[in-house]
């Protein structure tokens, strides 16, 4: 092909793929939970980091097509196609709606063979789909573009657990807004560079950080696939660091099933009004800083999170919980 005939990245592209990399989903490898996700697969529509990415390869570019996100030149319709997808966590909710019980996700410290063996099985063989989602690869790359249309839509319904017996299924998402951080512990000589880590299952995302800032204000709305046995979502705080590992600035759980029970007991929402629908309690044995509401907000099951950090010397976190049906 002629040279003159290529896309070019333009600024302006440059300046949209920089906007993908750096939501807060991006950030983190897809596949093993890594920060610093600086490589792409182009037709899946992931950001994974350096070595998920020599697995991504090792696969042929008929399965994955790998990109830098640095030092490759991305056409318009690459990064259209990336956009499309909607992030690392739109993603996962397709490639790892299933993931077998007994079946580990690779961390970021994990060996070849454990990532060879996870990543070729969550897209080559896409072990982890809906069943009804899975597409041939052929000579062809798998593209999102089949995924995310109503096959996509329609597969988001609720059902019974034994569908795919033995194996996880989501029952809805948590958009958690994750609003301001107050008298946060100093890390650094007289401040820290907090940012918030979010964990539910084997799901993990992260805020962005807030340099300098003990009272740090994110209003960042961050998004979780609840699974059909989930556990209580689990918040981390941690101090950035350019030259040594990040320094935890406190933790806490936030039990979801007071939510859930609530939502599902009330149906659909936008047939209410504004009104509590339920409460989760202050006790010794959590977080809370005093009782948390859930109601009904403009047709949205919400619900407002004050917490005390734990195993810190001081600093409170100020979150909003909404919950999201996947058959809405």
């Amino acid at each position: 092909m002629n040279a003159t005939m290529i896309t070019k990245t333009t600024s302006v592209n440059r300046r949209r793929l920089r906007n993908l990399v750096n939501k807060s989903d991006n950030r983190i490898c897809a596949d093993c939970g890594a920060p610093d996700s600086r490589w792409a697969s182009s037709n899946i529509g992931v950001f994974i980091c350096l070595k998920c990415c020599d697995v991504h390869r090792s696969l042929g570019t008929h399965i994955s097509k790998v990109l830098s996100v640095t030092l490759d030149e991305w056409s318009n319709e690459q990064i259209d196609a990336m956009s499309e997808v909607g992030g690392n966590s739109a993603a996962n909710a397709i490639y790892e709606a299933y993931i077998p019980e007994g079946f580990s996700k690779p961390g970021p410290d994990a060996g070849i063979e454990e990532r060879k063996r996870f990543i070729r099985s969550k897209y080559e063989l896409q072990e982890f789909m809906k069943s009804s989602l899975r597409i041939s690869t052929g000579k062809s790359s798998p593209s999102f573009k089949s995924i995310f249309s109503s096959k996509f839509m329609d597969s988001f319904r609720i059902r019974p657990t034994d569908d795919e017996d033995g194996k996880v299924e989501f029952i809805g998402l948590l958009k958690v807004t994750v609003v301001k951080g107050t008298n946060l512990a100093i890390r650094d000589m007289m401040t820290s560079d907090p940012y918030v880590v979010l964990t539910l299952g084997q799901q993990t995302i992260q805020t962005a950080v807030i340099p300098s800032n003990l009272n740090p204000v994110w209003d960042e709305d961050l998004m979780l696939s609840v699974p059909n046995n989930y556990g209580p979502l689990k918040l981390e705080v941690y101090d950035h660091d350019m030259f040594s590992a990040d320094d935890i600035m406190g933790e806490a759980q936030i039990d979801i099933q007071p939510l859930i029970s609530a939502a599902m007991a009330y149906g659909d929402p936008e047939m209410f009004g504004n009104m509590q629908i339920g409460k989760w309690l202050k006790t010794d044995d959590n977080a809370l800083i005093e009782d948390s509401i859930i109601n009904i907000i403009d047709g949205k099951v919400k619900q407002d999170v004050q917490l005390k950090l734990q195993n810190v010397e001081c600093g409170e976190l100020h979150l909003e919980v909404e919950w999201l049906p996947l058959d809405q």
